[in-house]
């Protein structure tokens, strides 16, 4: 994303602040936005996935950049943008953080990047339909949302599962229908990408990449809750 000279607003001091500065684009479309970035608007999303994301980190004053630390990290806050229909269901999974295929002895679902990510998370949904253009995609109103008990016990569920099972060398067969909400997916640019995994009998193997993904039927129940109070 290449920015001309206009200085990214600064870091959010609190809540509030934040909650403020996202209220106050709801509505307004991509095209907009991105007109007060001093950025382009990309035809098409599929080599800039991630372009609606920076847009809004770049208006929020996000400065976490690629860390492995949630968005606004001096708040705990996580910038998760949403794509739904006009109904406010979610088009697609949500991505969280690349899934450690090694090196995993030790670690809690408490300690764990997953975890961290998903402490707060500052949800801003776009209405993003195939046929509505990149530009003419609407901000949606921000929910800032922590997970309820219920909700942070499931999720604890689904990431034991999914770790056991990397770290008992089936990765392989781990399907984007294990876990109830929580899923392990491939994610590298092509197939050809690969990085290093533990086999069915301790050994080190090269396997496909993998992130973490909060399944659809997750986050809708995110939306439904915001919208009932």
């Amino acid at each position: 994303m290449q920015y001309r000279p206009i200085p990214q607003p600064a870091a959010p001091t609190s809540e509030a602040v934040l909650m403020s500065r996202a209220q106050a684009i709801a509505g307004l479309n991509l095209a907009q936005l991105a007109s007060m970035a001093g950025v382009h608007v990309p035809n098409n999303l599929l080599k800039d996935k991630g372009w609606t994301g920076q847009l809004l980190e770049w208006h929020l004053g996000a400065t976490a950049g690629s860390k492995p630390v949630p968005d606004f990290e001096h708040l705990g806050i996580e910038l998760k943008t949403i794509p739904v229909d006009r109904t406010g269901t979610p088009l697609e999974t949500t991505y969280i953080c690349v899934a450690p295929l090694t090196g995993i002895a030790g670690q809690t679902w408490q300690n764990s990047p997953v975890r961290v990510k998903l402490n707060r998370v500052l949800w801003v949904p776009i209405l993003a339909e195939r046929g509505i253009a990149v530009a003419d995609r609407l901000v949606g109103l921000p929910i800032l949302w922590s997970p309820t008990p219920a909700q942070d016990q499931a999720l604890k569920q689904d990431w034991e599962e999914l770790m056991d099972m990397v770290a008992l060398g089936q990765v392989n067969q781990i399907t984007a229908k294990t876990g109830q909400y929580l899923q392990i997916r491939p994610k590298a640019a092509n197939s050809r990408v690969r990085t290093q995994g533990i086999g069915s009998d301790g050994e080190h193997i090269q396997t496909l990449p993998r992130g973490f993904y909060l399944k659809k039927s997750f986050t809708l129940t995110i939306l439904q809750q915001a919208i009932s109070g």
